[in-house]
């Protein structure tokens, strides 16, 4: 699933539009978001880690490696 699908889920269960997330975002970064603009990014792929580390602070989520070298 790539991330813009991952984050559409996410914006779903928070009930949040993306433009809101796209100025909560701003508000947070202090870099001008807007709705069309993080569409794009995330249509692209070309969000960053960093703008993913954001968006899961903004929604409440974390983002967590897990260890599947010994899982089978």
């Amino acid at each position: 699933m790539q991330v813009k699908e991952q984050i559409k889920i996410l914006l779903i269960e928070r009930k949040m539009k993306l433009r809101e997330l796209a100025e909560k975002l701003t508000e947070l970064t202090r870099r001008k978001y807007t709705e069309n603009s993080l569409s794009q990014r995330l249509g692209r792929g070309s969000i960053t880690y960093n703008e993913v580390l954001a968006i899961s602070s903004i929604l409440d989520y974390k983002i967590q490696f897990i260890d599947i070298s010994n899982n089978f």
